[in-house]
């Protein structure tokens, strides 16, 4: 596998309604890495994604995707990049109008300059490989379940063959059991797809088990990038007050039984 890196964050800074969210914050992702960023409520966790994605200009600092400077590239630049991510927002963002697979079909229909059986053709398989039934493909979001959304919004993430995909709280509203499935498939797409994944999560399980590296986000800055065991016994007190709630120790406890 690879290791060059694809994501370099530097000096990031970031102010809000007169409110410092980030204050010099610096990671990298290297290619074919499964990362997640947590921290506390307000820590800026979505605010860094949203900065990544080129959804909010950061008030200073870089950010570099595939050797690309995000933040200063032209418009013609910054979309070559942006076809080389795919993004599952938290609340899935399928258009409620569309079916799953006219979900897919918009993105491939305005990027991808394939034939309209291409693009249904590579559509069908990306349900597949998201782990869809494929009756799923004529559903609309509302008749399916809360993981059949998330993935069907993976299924149209990697509609452009992406390297990387952005994660923002996938497992969030989903049962244990969907919850561990998604867990699953997203090792699985590393695994076979050789993508590279960047998640925002709060799920324990999903820290545990996924991701090779854990960023904690705190006092502006990134606290800690380790395992998530590692970050676990940092002695910094505000790492130490995020793992002493009583729901974290209770999982914690639940999962050593």
């Amino acid at each position: 596998m690879a290791q060059d890196t694809i994501i370099t964050v530097s000096h990031l800074k970031n102010q809000l309604g007169g409110k410092w969210v980030h204050q010099d914050v610096n990671f990298s992702v290297k290619r074919g890495e499964i990362i997640a960023i947590i921290g506390g409520s307000g820590c800026g966790k979505t605010t860094l994604l949203r900065s990544i994605l080129c959804l909010l200009k950061p008030t200073a600092g870089d950010i570099s995707v595939f050797g690309t400077n995000v933040i200063t590239a032209s418009e013609s630049a910054l979309l070559a990049v942006q076809k080389r991510w795919g993004v599952m927002f938290q609340s899935s963002a399928l258009f409620s109008s569309l079916t799953v697979l006219e979900n897919i079909l918009y993105v491939l229909n305005e990027y991808s300059g394939l034939s309209h059986t291409g693009q249904v053709e590579l559509a069908k398989i990306k349900i597949m490989l998201a782990g869809l039934e494929p009756e799923a493909a004529y559903k609309y979001p509302s008749e399916l379940s809360g993981g059949m959304k998330k993935r069907a919004a993976l299924a149209r993430a990697i509609a452009l063959d992406p390297e990387l995909i952005f994660l923002d709280e996938p497992t969030s509203g989903l049962d244990p059991r969907s919850a561990g499935g998604l867990d699953d498939l997203i090792l699985d797409m590393r695994k076979n797809l050789g993508l590279t994944f960047v998640m925002v999560t709060h799920d324990t399980d999903t820290l545990c088990y996924v991701p090779d590296r854990v960023i904690f986000l705190g006092e502006g800055r990134v606290l800690a990038c380790d395992t998530f065991d590692a970050v676990k016994k940092n002695h910094h007190p505000t790492i130490l007050a995020y793992f002493s709630g009583h729901r974290m120790q209770r999982g914690e406890a639940w999962k050593e039984k």
